[in-house]
């Protein structure tokens, strides 16, 4: 079994479409233990916005749990432009597998994320004057690749090219601006080292890693292959409803909502007056869902977002996201939904918490970043997740036809 250590739940959705992409029955963990089918266990400890001591805790705990199930290697998924407490946790990882040195590669090339002579690049421009300037939590301010590196002291950070000298301890972070600098690093990989870094990086070590256990890839494979044509055999089916939770304010979001409610896609977004600090009382919450369960009578998806000002204040900013997902919930529980896609990592998983979901199995991975899992063991109910600066794939973005039947419990 290989582990994998994930922040959040869009995160590790990612990390076991990579494991499904290469043949391996993977699964993403949110409370418990690993289960014995899975080749790939990726636990989300959800430390993301946590202090810098709560997520090495959470950290150390997911590696001692890993080890201790079996887990042959083990992987740190971080985010790829290092927003959270990456060096806490990476630190804290190191002490419980007995490790000095980590081998960072977050760049993810093929999605335009670099890192070039110490600073990191979105599509070409620096990070600090795109759109991640402004996230609400982890504001990226400085393209200075050290300085996004959330630090902890006495930890000693080195910027590095594939051909340089590396460091005996500390963190090494790759520069990476292409396919050839990923495959590059993979030979700069050592067995006393803890590797980690985002989803590019893992898919290249994976496929080099198991390499030569055809056996099980095989197998795997072809248990993998069964999955998909039965997932994709139900993409569209004509009485499944569907139901999109977007708590995110990024441009892709905004432009998914706005190209979604043109082509008639009912759109709900929370009652203004929550913005000022309001409460959602039990009568808010039921007039709005009311107005979402009738438009599932008639409409096979629905959307439902924060619909408010973009506001700046982290404690503020989750509650409003908390207020998204309670939404949600009742909808969920009310109408026979077969469908929810979840955008960003934070809604994704307190979505989750409120549904009581702590084991999910790959069935699909719809796009790199983009992956559908089934929930708790039940394959009628789909979940797909994405990072909510990622776009929805052309085939989820296309929404299926209305549909007057009715799909609601008694």
């Amino acid at each position: 079994m290989i582990g994998v250590i994930a922040d959040d739940i869009s995160g590790a959705a990612e990390i076991v479409g990579v494991g499904l992409r290469l043949g391996l029955r993977a699964e993403v963990l949110l409370k418990g233990r690993p289960s014995r089918q899975a080749d790939l266990v990726c636990i989300d400890t959800d430390s993301r916005n946590c202090s810098a001591s709560e997520a090495a805790r959470r950290a150390a705990a997911a590696a001692k749990l890993l080890r201790r199930a079996g887990a042959k290697w083990i992987y740190k998924k971080v985010d790829s432009v290092l927003r959270g407490q990456v060096a806490a946790e990476l630190q804290a990882i190191l002490k419980e597998l007995h490790l000095k040195t980590v081998l960072l590669h977050p760049a993810n090339p093929s999605l335009g994320r670099t890192i070039k002579d110490g600073k990191y690049f979105i599509r070409g421009r620096l990070i600090h004057k795109t759109e991640f300037a402004r996230d609400p939590a982890h504001p990226r301010r400085t393209a200075n690749v050290c300085k996004l590196l959330s630090r902890t002291p006495a930890f000693p950070i080195q910027v590095s090219k594939a051909g340089a000298q590396l460091a005996e301890q500390g963190v090494i972070i790759c520069e990476s601006t292409s396919a050839r600098d990923v495959q590059a690093w993979l030979s700069r990989t050592q067995a006393d080292m803890l590797l980690a870094g985002g989803a590019e990086f893992f898919s290249a070590l994976l496929a080099a890693r198991t390499g030569a256990r055809t056996a099980l890839s095989a197998a795997a494979g072809k248990h993998a292959s069964k999955l998909k044509v039965r997932t994709d055999s139900a993409v569209r089916a004509p009485q499944s409803r569907e139901l999109f939770v977007c708590g995110t304010t990024s441009m892709s979001s905004q432009a998914f909502v706005q190209g979604a409610r043109r082509a008639g896609t009912p759109v709900f977004s929370l009652p203004r007056e929550l913005t000022w600090g309001a409460d959602f009382t039990r009568p808010a919450l039921k007039a709005v869902s009311d107005q979402v369960l009738a438009a599932l009578q008639k409409h096979s998806r629905v959307i439902l977002q924060t619909g408010l000002p973009p506001v700046h204040e982290i404690p503020f900013a989750q509650r409003l996201a908390g207020h998204l997902t309670q939404l949600a919930e009742v909808v969920l529980k009310k109408a026979a939904i077969k469908r929810v896609y979840a955008e960003g990592g934070a809604t994704a998983v307190d979505l989750a918490r409120r549904m009581g979901w702590t084991r999910l199995t790959v069935l699909r991975e719809v796009a790199p970043g983009v992956a559908t899992l089934a929930v708790n063991g039940n394959k009628s109910l789909h979940l797909t997740i994405k990072p909510g600066t990622y776009v929805w794939p052309d085939e989820i973005q296309k929404a299926p036809p209305a549909t007057k039947a009715k799909n609601l419990k008694p």
